[in-house]
């Protein structure tokens, strides 16, 4: 169903949203079809009546019952953007299970992470609750508190074809600490409010990305490039 529902940037379809946004800033989830007819999951970022950011999924998993990348093309870059509400980045999903989505939108000065989701319930634990929510969780609060951002989870919630969406949208704080957290396995419509000079409370008393050494991880990624580069021609692999 990827190119009957694909839209581009400029469809028309798309100015429900953008009249909406004269009233709220809103975050919707699209097939986008560039130009040159590639099809990407991907985010859009409404406000003041305009299209202002869009993300396309950096990462698309293949394993489980997850097959993206045999429909999706993957997204080349990450940009944090500003908004009335602050400087945010926005990602999907998979983006952050990879450290490196978060880490490159902090150090891009996001203070607002925002992520959409369509996380199905996997692994259930002794408890009744699904392992991978659990996993959600404690991934929301170490990325809020060690890149002293706010964190914004909105995930899908409901049953398709036999798969359970958990739900379980949150709002966590620069500290980690939960300002709001959703039901699992219900509907709700969530409201909470932030405070933005949280973020500067905390990146005073704890002054991680201030300290951040660009130079040194730039030049040990490069050296471990170099390194799986001569692996892979001692193998007799292609180098990507």
């Amino acid at each position: 169903l990827v190119p009957s529902v694909a839209l581009t940037a400029r469809d028309p379809r798309l100015d429900l949203f953008k009249q909406a946004s004269r009233k709220m800033a809103i975050v919707v989830g699209l097939v986008e079809e560039s130009t040159d007819r590639r099809f990407f999951n991907a985010a859009a970022y409404f406000e003041d009546g305009k299209l202002r950011h869009l993300h396309r999924k950096l990462y698309l998993p293949t394993y489980g019952l997850f097959d993206e990348h045999r429909y999706f093309a993957q997204g080349e870059s990450l940009r944090a953007f500003d908004t009335r509400l602050g400087r945010m980045a926005l990602t999907i999903c998979e983006d952050l299970w990879h450290p490196a989505t978060a880490y490159l939108a902090a150090l891009d000065g996001a203070q607002i992470i925002l992520c959409i989701s369509a996380s199905p319930g996997r692994g259930l634990r002794p408890d009744g609750t699904f392992a991978n929510a659990a996993a959600w969780e404690h991934l929301n609060r170490a990325y809020a508190q060690l890149f002293t951002c706010f964190l914004c989870y909105c995930n899908r919630v409901g049953y398709e074809d036999g798969t359970c969406f958990w739900g379980g949208s949150e709002v966590i704080a620069p500290t980690g600490d939960v300002l709001l957290k959703g039901p699992q396995l219900e509907e709700a419509f969530l409201h909470v409010g932030i405070d933005r000079r949280e973020v500067r409370r905390e990146r005073i008393a704890n002054p991680l990305l201030r300290d951040e050494r660009l130079d040194f991880t730039l030049r040990e990624l490069k050296r471990i490039t170099r390194d799986l580069e001569r692996i892979r021609r001692a193998r007799g692999e292609e180098t990507p």
